[in-house]
């Protein structure tokens, strides 16, 4: 030690250099001497031969400050100067020289509202303060880096700015409401970081940033200082077109794609597509075919690529997969540019163990609960996050806002809501904990969810919010005003499992099923719902769904084909995983490409020709789309020709005579001669016929179908078709069909 140890207090200068001193702000950086007389600078730099202090309003050296140590400590008096002044630190290193803005000189940057939300659960932009956020004070620029972690000891940020050294930079605590902080004007763009962290045991741990806004690839698992970029959208005609379209009337047709697979790059695939590659290929290939959505598997950053994104570890990082931040806004930009709506998968249900993540944060449990009967998941062994603690509701409402805000996403799919909603969802008796009536519901998380929802639709205007939820609770699309849950649509998981089992049996036995083709239309009116193919029912050795159907190749495209277009026909917004629209004919693998080299054969071109045709169809007819919600919207014609395996119905608009009528057969027979009833006393004519050489069918088609007034299916008019083999045939009013449909 030297002459100037008094100028730390007895044993501080010791627990600095163990990294032990906690309220390091009170002793490092910039403070009165204890006399008032003069101005004291202290700091901690590991491998320092000298430190002088600069002031940055002229440049000028103002003192230089005595080594109190070797390992790093230096203070001094800085002449007569008793007024605080804004300094930067030139240090002398054994090989280099570097001018360091001392850190310790700067006041708590946190806003007293924005914590006092956080705690309450209310705080919607919570990734503004906490994390890594680029900030400028008094005109110096640097990353203001926070974390929740209320239970530690001691917490310092660690990375590449400061050779990993948790001694260097111990954060700022806050008591009051568990945050710590600290703003470093020397951390650039790419950084690597992390939270090291001593628990209330005295143990260090490393910690990933739970809002870092980028993340390094496993297994670093580092966080990264994001760009201190603006990204200038172009996209404000779509998103006012967006908050004046009624959705639930407009037409919703999604292409659901995991990025990492939907194509991939390289002599062996190896690779996946950059976002700049996305932009050339997946947007021309969607507005070829028509559809109005994407829906993006989650791209929060996850380090296992068997979890396809539905185990983040970084809620707040766009992978690193396809490219940087800026690139996932330009490939939106892009998409609204083509009028594609954008919807992201998101997992609030449950979080990894991993141990740079959420799990058991600062040494307690933080985001989840301590009792494993409510913390953990046992279908999936992660954790479920405490919806009753206001600042994990903070965590995941930021979240959701941070989504649709910065990247301008159009909705959230959430996934597992059912596991929210029950206690005992996948657990025998003994496994769960009653809430406090004694009940199954998960109190908390319903409050949750209906806070989320009535926010987002607050604050985005025309953006939607989709469950996935595949029990019957009650009120999942109700508004919360009317004791709903608020979501916009909800997945019809019955009318999945039910039209999958029977598209699943041989023809022969269909008539004895014909109730898993019909019953769905029973309750179709209680929820808005969308019908979905999704990515659930091509893994896990269910195959893909060609392969669910029986018999041989011409009945399996023809049966396809069918399926889709009384999908595209019933009322229901429409959701199709990629590689369905062709016929893929393998299981969807996630560590390779779709198999689209099977395109060059007719039968795979029919599937996909079909789904553009309905596509094109479907835009273009408002009775597929307006009254998908209402009961006035649909008419069955016949839904109990069990026999025959035919169902027939009719689809109505809201003001106008736009009327389509749908004839689906699911048997390889061919119907002559049959008769269909007709809603008004016109000729009609056939628009689509999924059995039509240009699909790959046999071409059993129909011209005009001629009106002859007989009353038939409750019409006062009727007229004979052909229906074609396992095929469906949709019709119209001869003068409502424009040329273009003739």
């Amino acid at each position: 030690m030297t002459n100037n140890a008094p100028l730390f207090n007895q044993g501080s200068d010791i627990a600095i250099l163990k990294g032990d001193y906690t309220d390091v702000f009170s002793l490092l950086g910039m403070h009165k001497a204890p006399n008032g007389k003069s101005l004291i600078v202290r700091c901690f730099i590991k491998g320092a031969v000298s430190v002088e202090v600069i002031a940055i309003k002229d440049g000028k050296k103002v003192a230089e400050l005595s080594q109190v140590d070797e390992q790093g400590l230096f203070a001094g008096v800085m002449g007569r100067r008793v007024k605080p002044f804004l300094y930067s630190l030139k240090v002398t290193y054994p090989l280099s020289v570097e001018t360091i803005i001392d850190p310790y000189q700067f006041e708590s940057l946190l806003d007293a509202d924005d914590v006092y939300l956080f705690a309450e659960g209310k705080q919607q932009a919570s990734y503004q303060f906490l994390g890594a956020n680029w900030k400028q004070v008094n005109k110096v620029d640097g990353v203001l880096f926070c974390v929740w972690a209320p239970n530690a000891q001691r917490v310092s940020v660690v990375g590449d700015f400061n050779h990993w050294d948790p001694r260097q930079h111990v954060m700022r605590f806050h008591p009051s409401n568990g945050i710590w902080e600290i703003f470093l004007p020397n951390a650039k763009t790419g950084d690597f970081y992390k939270f090291y962290i001593v628990n209330q045991y005295g143990e260090s741990i490393e910690k990933s940033d739970p809002y870092a806004k980028a993340m390094e690839a496993a297994p670093g698992n580092s966080s990264i200082v994001p760009a201190n970029s603006q990204y200038q959208w172009k996209d404000s005609k779509w998103l006012t077109k967006r908050a004046n379209t009624q959705l639930h009337q407009a037409p919703m047709s999604t292409y659901e794609v995991h990025l990492a697979s939907w194509k991939r790059k390289g002599e062996w695939g190896e690779s996946y597509l950059s976002y700049d590659d996305l932009i050339s290929e997946l947007i021309p290939y969607i507005v070829e075919m028509g559809f109005t959505h994407l829906q993006l598997m989650p791209i929060c950053e996850y380090p296992f690529d068997g979890s396809w994104g539905y185990q983040p570890v970084g809620l707040y990082a766009a992978t690193y997969r396809f490219g940087d931040p800026d690139g996932l806004k330009a490939f939106v930009d892009a998409c609204h540019k083509h009028q594609i709506a954008v919807l992201l998968d998101w997992v609030p249900a449950h979080f990894p163990k991993d141990p740079h993540g959420l799990s058991k944060f600062d040494g307690s449990c933080l985001y989840e609960h301590e009792d494993p009967r409510q913390g953990e998941h046992p279908d999936w062994d992660t954790l479920i996050f405490n919806y009753g603690r206001g600042e994990v509701q903070s965590f995941l409402l930021s979240n959701a806002c941070y989504w649709l805000s910065e990247f301008h996403f159009d909705g959230l799919r959430l996934d597992a809501v059912s596991s929210m909603l029950y206690l005992d969802y996948s657990r025998q008796s003994g496994q769960w904990l009653p809430n406090e009536y004694g009940g199954r519901e998960n109190i908390k998380a319903i409050e949750f969810l209906k806070l989320l929802n009535e926010r987002i639709y607050a604050s985005f205007a025309g953006a939607t919010m989709i469950a996935e939820e595949s029990t019957a609770w009650p009120g999942v699309t109700n508004s919360t005003e009317k004791g709903g849950l608020g979501f916009g649509f909800k997945w019809n998981m019955g009318w999945m499992n039910d039209s999958l089992r029977y598209l699943a049996r041989d023809p022969i036995y269909r008539s004895h099923h014909h109730h898993e083709m019909t019953f769905a239309l029973v309750y179709a009116y209680t929820e808005q719902f969308i019908l979905s193919i999704s990515h659930d029912e091509v893994v896990h050795g269910k195959g893909s769904v060609l392969h669910k159907i029986p018999g041989d190749d011409w009945q399996k495209f023809a049966t396809l084909r069918a399926y889709i277009g009384m999908m595209w026909g019933q009322p229901g917004k429409k959701l199709l995983f990629m590689g369905t629209e062709f016929g893929q004919r393998d299981e969807w693998n996630h560590n390779q490409s779709l198999d689209w080299h099977l395109l060059q054969f007719a039968p795979h071109q029919g599937i996909q020709d079909w789904v553009k045709a309905l596509n094109g169809l479907y835009i273009s007819h408002p009775c597929l789309y307006e009254l998908d919600h209402q009961s006035t919207g649909f008419q069955w014609l016949d839904c109990d020709n069990s026999q025959d395996s035919v169902f027939s119905f009719i689809r109505y608009a809201q003001s106008s005579d736009d009327a389509l009528i749908f004839i689906i057969n699911m048997t390889p027979q061919v119907h002559h001669h049959f008769r269909i009833g007709l809603p008004t006393p016109n000729h009609y004519v056939e628009l689509l016929n999924s059995d039509a050489s240009q699909f790959g069918g046999s071409n059993v088609i129909n011209q005009t179908v001629i009106n002859d007034e007989v009353p038939w299916q409750g019409m006062e008019q009727s007229g004979l078709i052909t229906v074609p083999p396992l095929g469906c045939v949709v019709l119209a009013a001869s003068q409502l069909v424009t040329n273009n449909e003739a």
